[in-house]
């Protein structure tokens, strides 16, 4: 997925549990990128851009991701778009959904406590080390070296979107121009797939994604981002530190 992806296990389990856990968890994110990678030719994705498979043919896991991608298309009045860019990326939520998946089997493998980390996607359940909530540092967007907020929780996803590493890899589908307006939006909330995608989806938006951000207060996912011209914003339930 052209990142690198971190997993801390804070479980009290045998060394080789924990070795185990760490395996089988790489082994599906493996998976997932050499079925989604967009920079892979022989990926289910590029066979399915070419058109050498259809729908139904394309396997469980690829269903489900064309399906959420086109109920939060709608979701988001079009701002989601997995065809922003031009051919079918849906890399917005794969990488978030990847890693909910993951703790989800950490989870149902005996894991309670562990922490994924995934470009700036993150997934963590139960307490970390010492029984302490998980405490995430969210990137100032302009100074690599210093932290805009401080989050701490336990069971919950992170997930930021911004243009300050990749650069201007965010397309509004309204204009087919690179979203400008807001330099970086975190969104916190239970579901790393939906909290990936609305961040996303607020970053497509430019300002306006402000007012939308508000509104998903009500579903659980509280949200920060900063505009392009250094304005801070956040929703009242954010678990800062």
């Amino acid at each position: 997925m052209g990142t690198v992806v971190s997993i801390e296990l804070a479980d009290d389990l045998p060394s080789s549990s924990l070795t185990d856990l760490v395996a089988s968890t790489c082994a599906w994110l493996h998976e997932v990128d050499a079925r989604f990678s967009t920079y892979k030719d022989d990926s289910e994705v590029c066979r399915f851009r070419r058109g050498e498979i259809v729908f139904d043919d394309c396997s469980p896991d690829m269903r489900l991701v064309l399906n959420r991608c086109a109920e939060l298309w709608m979701e988001t009045d079009g701002y989601f778009d997995a065809y922003a860019g031009g051919p079918l990326d849906p890399s917005g939520y794969v990488k978030g959904w990847s890693v909910e998946a993951a703790s989800r089997r950490l989870f149902d493998a005996g894991s309670r406590r562990h922490f994924l980390s995934a470009g700036g996607d993150i997934r963590m359940r139960g307490a970390g080390p010492g029984g302490r909530p998980w405490r995430v540092g969210v990137r100032h967007p302009w100074e690599a070296d210093k932290l805009s907020w401080v989050l701490e929780l336990t069971d919950g996803a992170v997930a930021t979107s911004g243009t300050y590493e990749r650069g201007a890899h965010v397309f509004n589908p309204r204009t087919g121009q690179p979203a400008t307006g807001l330099r970086s939006v975190t969104v916190v909330g239970p579901d790393l797939a939906l909290a990936d995608a609305y961040a996303t989806a607020a970053l497509a938006m430019g300002e306006a994604g402000l007012t939308w951000l508000a509104d998903r207060v009500a579903d659980g996912y509280e949200s920060a981002a900063v505009t392009d011209d250094g304005r801070a914003f956040t929703s009242p339930g954010l678990p800062t530190a």
